[in-house]
């Protein structure tokens, strides 16, 4: 599956930075396929272990703002591999 997710740290003004990276650090730290841009954080995995990366991010932001925003969109399609590359190669071919 893919799992693309946004943490936002909340009431601890406007520069997060900082925080939303300790959300990513956790997630590169998994080992699982990812890939972070400016709204989201994807990774891809089973299940189990994608939702408890997703939930050790929140928490790792969490320790440190009174209030956390989590928005979660997942691509669920059993055995299929890879899918984080092959879906933005695909959309690439098309645009040659």
């Amino acid at each position: 599956m893919l799992v693309a997710f946004s943490v936002t740290p909340l009431g601890t003004g406007e520069e997060v930075g900082e925080l939303v990276a300790e959300a990513v650090r956790v997630v590169r730290e998994s080992g699982l396929p990812n890939r972070t841009d400016a709204m989201f954080t994807t990774i891809e995995g089973e299940w189990d272990e994608v939702m408890a990366v997703v939930k050790a991010a929140t928490e790792a932001v969490a320790a440190r703002a009174p209030r956390v925003g989590l928005v979660v969109k997942a691509d669920i399609r059993p055995g299929v591999t890879g899918a984080m590359e092959a879906k933005v190669e695909s959309v690439e071919r098309h645009l040659s």
